[in-house]
């Protein structure tokens, strides 16, 4: 399968360790494809690196340790939450389509072809970013997905537990997905909330209480946030700090569950401004209201 690349890549740097940037991509940073929004353009005023830009890219999947089968673990994970989405294998040409299309795409061991994440279920993995480990040997597309990625309807193909499989004394397989400290919060909240709709017996607990009475949780939010800010400015030390930052970042996410707001909402708003500058930001805002 041939690729062409000079419709996506720009600014490519061919070094003996293979650096270069591709498509949205500004430059190739250590084992990471980092993003711009150019393309390049037919008409350019230096065609000969135009024409120089396939062969750059086969330099860089040359420099792929593929196994004997001419195949690479590739693991797509959320740029936002960073959960693992997923585990597939590619070969050359599913890597060139990805970098090419910015779609995650693989190939199938079972079909002999290549497959996009999403083209049946329309649930594409959106790439934002991709990188090589130290030895070149395996892949991460890190990316946006637009539903949930395993064929379950679940978010991640991830949610079998070894640990908790092995404390059922049934043997039955968990299903809890594989999330990290602040996602697993935030699920937890969500539990809570849901239990409120059944009958409630015996005292309710903190977080029920606080889902209950909105007025409590924005004074405890206030009270929380002022605390943080006294250590900085009473010199307290850095554990006091970081408890401080915990105590204010589980009531913001009580709110934002009543509010009905992801931690991943806030994370891609906060990835989205990292190209533009806090004042512009605050004017864009201004201008919207």
């Amino acid at each position: 399968m041939a690729v062409s690349y000079p419709h996506c890549l720009q600014s490519l740097r061919v070094t003996p360790r293979t650096r270069l940037s591709v498509s949205t991509v500004d430059f190739w940073r250590g084992n990471r494809i980092v993003k711009s929004c150019s393309p390049v353009s037919a008409s350019s005023k230096k065609p000969h690196q135009d024409l120089s830009l396939d062969a750059r890219v086969e330099t860089l999947l040359d420099s792929v340790k593929w196994d004997d089968k001419g195949l690479a673990v590739a693991i797509a994970q959320n740029v936002d939450t960073g959960a693992v989405l997923m585990q597939g294998f590619v070969n050359r040409d599913a890597l060139a389509a990805t970098i090419s299309s910015r779609k995650a795409t693989f190939y199938s061991r079972s079909r002999s072809k290549l497959w996009t994440k999403g083209e049946t279920s329309l649930n594409f993995i959106n790439i934002h970013d991709i990188f090589l480990d130290c030895d070149h040997d395996s892949i991460i597309y890190l990316g946006k997905p637009d539903g949930p990625t395993c064929h379950t309807g679940s978010e991640t193909c991830y949610y079998s537990s070894v640990f908790d499989f092995l404390k059922n004394s049934q043997g039955e397989e968990s299903s809890n997905l594989a999330l990290t400290t602040m996602y697993s919060l935030e699920s937890t909240i969500a539990q809570r909330k849901a239990e409120l709709a059944s009958p409630q017996n015996g005292k309710p607990s903190w977080t029920k209480r606080l889902l209950l009475d909105g007025k409590l949780l924005c004074s405890k939010i206030r009270e929380e946030a002022d605390e943080l800010c006294r250590t900085h400015e009473e010199n307290e030390d850095k554990s006091r700090t970081a408890s401080e930052m915990a105590d204010v970042l589980y009531h913001t996410m009580v709110l934002l569950a009543l509010k009905e707001v992801k931690m991943e909402d806030v994370v891609q708003v906060l990835r989205l401004r990292f190209s533009q500058s806090g004042i512009a930001e605050k004017k864009s805002r201004a201008a919207q209201g």
